[in-house]
C-alpha cells in the first residue's frame, strides 16, 4: 500500500469497520485526518488478534500516564507507547476519570502503532479530546 486511501480502504475491509460508526474525518493542521473510533480500534485489535499490555508510569488524582506494550503474530518485535491524562486548568483531558483516559489513549495508540496506521496520518478518537466526533 502506498496512499493513505488504500490504506484506509484495505483497513476497512480487513477489520469490518463501518465507515459510518468506526470512522471519521476532521481538519487539523489544514488538512482532512482519518479519525478511528473507539470501536473501530476493539475491532482492529480484536481481528489482528493484537495483545495490549500497560505499565502504570504514574498515577494520581490529576494526572496518569500509562505505558502501553502492543504484539501480534507476524510482527517482528513490539510498540510501546504511551497515554496521558491531565485533569484541571491547562490540562487535556476534560473527565477527571485520568486513569481510564490515559489507558484508552495508550490502546488506542499501540493499536494504530501496530496496525502501520500512523504513517497514513490515522488517529484515535480516545487520543485527544480534540479528535471527539459529533455522534
Amino acid at each position: 500500500m502506498s496512499t493513505k486511501k488504500e490504506f484506509l480502504t484495505e483497513l476497512v475491509q480487513a477489520n469490518g469497520l463501518d465507515i459510518d460508526e468506526d470512522i471519521f474525518r476532521m481538519p487539523l493542521g489544514g488538512k482532512q485526518v482519518a479519525i478511528i473510533t473507539r470501536t473501530g480500534i476493539e475491532k482492529i485489535q480484536y481481528n489482528n488478534d493484537i495483545i495490549v499490555e500497560f505499565e502504570v508510569v504514574y498515577v494520581s488524582q490529576e494526572f496518569t500516564v500509562f505505558k502501553a506494550t502492543a504484539t501480534k503474530e507476524g510482527y517482528n518485535g513490539a510498540i510501546q507507547t504511551f497515554g496521558s491524562a491531565w485533569y484541571g486548568q491547562g490540562g487535556n483531558c476534560r473527565s477527571n476519570y485520568v486513569a481510564e483516559m490515559a489507558e484508552k489513549r495508550a490502546l488506542a495508540r499501540a493499536v494504530l502503532k501496530i496496525s502501520g496506521a500512523y504513517k497514513y496520518g490515522v488517529f484515535g478518537e480516545d487520543e485527544s479530546d480534540d479528535f471527539k466526533g459529533e455522534n
